[in-house]
């Protein structure tokens, strides 16, 4: 039975929890080989089970109606023509785990390669063995038909594989025959995660959008304070009696002055003398000196009209 494209296709999208293993690492078999199969979950709960599809029956459960189920694994003896196939695990609530192909020949040759798609950039080894000792003849190689190369111990490495290199690779063995025909898939590689750095992770908390309302908070803060310790020693000088002319307006004084009068005598007491002085912004008053001794030497005085006189007694 000749495996066909997409047979050996990790479907594992669908169920992510469980993968099919298959010991000896191997998708073709010699009649009569030991072959064991395991449902590796990582939900126990699950309830994974191990089915198959054959060109006789479908979907059949191991235990059931072939092989013997041991927990989450299932062991076939001695494998026959009639196990082709292709296996999986699957649970109750319905998701299956990736397919495998599985093809057993009854001649004298087959090829040993991945069970499991392989990733891109991996180095594949296929090897072209036969059932009697030694199993290192050299071996031919082919690629959907066609010879890639001859190897003299019966193995062949594909390294840093692409997926250019999926296809149908069987191997032939001068004297002995040629194997079936396995499909090989090529996977594209994930995208790896690099290490945290710790300087991005600090730059990412500080620049989220909460961190950047609170630093320009702050920062308007820090510039309020600053213009208040400024401000302060200028008041406090102000409230000294410095001269802070920035705070200072000034206005004109003016001062009007008039000719001073000649001094008279009051009809009420002629021995008095008087003065005045007037400007616009004083209030005036009245002085009166008296001294009754000498009214009549004062009298008798007749004062120049440009000249003030003092007297003092």
């Amino acid at each position: 039975m000749n495996v066909q494209k997409g047979d050996n296709e990790d479907t594992e999208d669908s169920a992510d929890s469980s993968r099919l293993t298959v010991s000896p690492s191997s998708s073709q078999f010699f009649k009569d080989d030991f072959v064991s199969l395991s449902c590796e979950e990582d939900d126990s709960s699950a309830g994974w089970t191990l089915r198959r599809n054959t060109s006789r029956e479908n979907k059949t459960q191991c235990g059931a109606e072939w092989g013997k189920s041991t927990g989450n694994s299932c062991s076939i003896s001695y494998i026959l023509t009639e196990d082709i196939g292709v296996y999986w695990c699957e649970s109750r609530e319905g998701p299956i785990s990736n397919m495998v192909n599985l093809t057993v020949t009854g001649g004298s040759v087959i090829l040993q390669s991945p069970v499991l798609p392989v990733m891109e950039g991996d180095d594949v080894t296929l090897l072209c063995k036969t059932k009697t000792t030694p199993s290192n003849l050299p071996a031919a190689f082919y690629k959907d038909g066609s010879l890639i190369r001859k190897q003299p111990t019966g193995h062949m490495t594909i390294q840093h594989v692409s997926r250019s290199d999926e296809g149908l690779y069987k191997c032939d063995i001068s004297g002995h025959g040629e194997s079936p025909s396995s499909w090989i898939t090529v996977t594209e590689k994930h995208a790896t995660t690099p290490p945290p750095d710790n300087n991005h992770m600090l730059l990412t908390v500080v620049l989220t959008p909460a961190s950047v309302c609170v630093l320009v908070l702050l920062l308007i803060l820090v510039l309020l304070m600053r213009r208040f310790v400024h401000r302060k020693p200028e008041a406090d000088q102000k409230g000294n009696g410095e001269d802070i002319t920035d705070d200072i307006m000034y206005s004109d004084i003016k001062i009007s002055t008039r000719q001073l009068q000649p001094v008279r005598k009051r009809e009420g007491d002629p021995a008095a003398v008087y003065s005045a002085v007037r400007t616009e912004d004083i209030i005036y008053g009245e002085i009166i000196i008296s001294d009754k001794k000498n009214k009549s030497k004062i009298r008798d005085f007749k004062p120049e009209p440009d000249v003030i006189y003092s007297t003092l007694k």
